[in-house]
C-alpha cells in the first residue's frame, strides 16, 4: 500500500498528519459532492473548485516552483475555454468538436507559450511579468472585437453531447435525491481530469526536471553555471503551465456550456488565482488543493454568512450594517490579510513546519 502511494504521489507526502486528513477530507467531498451538498449552488461550487485547482496549480509550477511572475495565465485559460465553444458552435454538440476545440486550444497556447518564453524570459522578472501583461490585455480585447468568431462581449452558448446534456437520465428514478444524469456525469468527468492533472504535476515538480527547476528559483546563475541551459527549462516550464491552464479553461467551458471576455480573460481571475497561490502555500502543488477550496466557499458562501449574522443583529443597527452582505468583500479581504498574518508561508507551509517543530520535540 506504502509503495502504491508513493507512486501515486511521486514520493512528495503531505508531511502532516493534519494535512493529510485535510486533504483525504477534500477529496472524499469532492468525490461525494453532489450527493453530500445537494442543490444547484452546492454543485457549482464543487465543479468550480476542480476547475481552479488545475489552473492554480498549473500557476504555481510557474510562480512556487520556478520563480516566474506571469500574468499572462488566464490567456491560457481563456484559449482553453474560447477553443471548445467556438469548436462546439461551428461543429455542433458532438465529441469530435470537443477533441477539435481541446487539441485546436493546446496547440494554439503550445505557439504561444513558446514565443513568450523565448522572447520575454531572458529580460529581467519585472519586465516579464509586464511583458506578460500586455500580451494578456491584447488579447482579451482581440477576443472582445472578433465578435463574428468568439461572440464579442456577448459570448457563446453553445450545446454539449447528449451523454452530457442535464436533460440525459440514465436513470428514471433518482438515487439518495441525486438525479443520474448527464450533468452528474460532467461533474465526474471534470473530477476525474483535475485528479489526473493534479497526480501528473504532481510527478513533474518531482522529477529531476522539477528539481532543477527549484534549483533555478533559488538561484539561477548557480543553476547556469554548473551546466543547466535556464531559458531553456524555464520556457519548458512556461509552455507545460500554459497547457495544463488550456484544460482547465476547457474544463470551464464545458462545464458552463458557455464562455465570454469576463468568464475566463478577466483580469480578477488572475487576482484571485494570486490570492489562491498564497494562501495555500507557495511552492506545494497540495497549496492549490486547499487554497481554491478555502477560497471558492468563502467567495460563494460568505454573502449567505453574513446575511445571517445581519439579521441576528438587526436590534444592533451598527452591527447589522457591518455584517452586510453587500461589505462581503470586505471581510474577504480581512480574512485574506488575516490568512497572510498567521499564515505567511501558506496553509501548506504552516503545517508542514508545525510537523517538524512537533518531531524536534519530541
Amino acid at each position: 500500500m506504502k509503495t502504491f502511494l508513493t507512486r501515486l504521489l511521486s514520493g512528495d507526502f503531505p508531511r502532516s498528519r493534519v494535512l493529510a486528513v485535510i486533504l483525504v477530507v477534500l477529496l472524499l467531498a469532492l468525490a461525494f459532492a453532489p450527493f453530500v451538498f445537494p442543490g444547484v449552488k452546492a454543485l457549482n461550487v464543487a465543479a468550480k473548485v476542480l476547475i481552479f485547482v488545475v489552473l492554480v496549480a498549473s500557476f504555481d509550477l510557474l510562480l512556487g516552483y520556478t520563480g516566474i511572475v506571469s500574468f499572462a495565465h488566464t490567456m491560457f485559460f481563456g484559449i482553453g475555454a474560447y477553443d471548445i465553444a467556438v469548436a462546439s458552435t461551428r461543429l455542433g454538440a458532438t465529441w469530435e468538436a470537443l477533441a477539435v476545440g481541446l487539441l485546436g486550444a493546446l496547440a494554439l497556447s503550445f505557439v504561444l507559450a513558446l514565443l513568450v518564453g523565448l522572447f520575454s524570459l531572458r529580460v529581467k522578472a519585472i519586465f516579464f511579468a509586464m511583458i506578460t501583461l500586455a500580451v494578456a490585455s491584447a488579447f482579451q480585447t482581440l477576443a472582445s472585437q472578433l465578435s463574428a468568431i468568439t461572440g464579442g462581449e456577448d459570448g457563446l452558448s453553445f450545446k454539449v453531447p447528449e451523454l452530457l446534456s442535464p436533460s440525459f437520465e440514465f436513470l428514471q428514478q433518482p438515487f439518495l435525491g441525486v438525479s443520474i444524469d448527464g450533468r452528474l456525469l460532467s461533474y465526474y468527468l471534470l473530477f476525474i481530469i483535475s485528479l489526473g492533472l493534479l497526480l501528473g504535476l504532481l510527478r513533474i515538480v518531482n522529477s529531476p526536471f522539477g528539481r532543477v527547476l527549484q534549483a533555478i528559483r533559488e538561484n539561477e546563475f548557480r543553476a547556469e553555471a554548473i551546466g543547466y541551459r535556464v531559458v531553456v527549462y524555464r520556457t519548458t516550464s512556461s509552455v507545460l503551465s500554459a497547457l495544463f491552464a488550456t484544460v482547465a479553461g476547457a474544463m470551464l467551458a464545458l462545464w458552463l456550456r458557455y464562455n465570454g471576455p469576463d468568464t475566463s480573460l478577466s483580469f480578477e481571475i488572475m487576482i484571485d488565482v494570486l490570492l489562491i497561490v498564497v494562501i495555500g502555500g507557495m511552492g506545494t502543488i497540495y497549496g492549490a488543493a486547499i487554497g481554491a477550496a478555502l477560497f471558492l466557499v468563502a467567495q460563494s458562501y460568505l454573502q449567505d454568512l453574513l446575511r445571517l449574522g445581519s439579521e441576528a443583529a438587526a436590534g444592533l443597527p451598527w452591527l447589522g450594517a457591518l455584517f452586510s452582505p453587500d461589505r462581503w468583500l470586505l471581510w474577504l479581504g480581512l480574512l485574506f490579510v488575516l490568512s497572510v498574518y498567521y499564515f505567511p508561508t501558506g496553509v501548506v507551509g504552516r503545517l508542514r513546519a508545525a510537523s517538524v517543530h512537533k518531531k524536534i520535540r519530541t
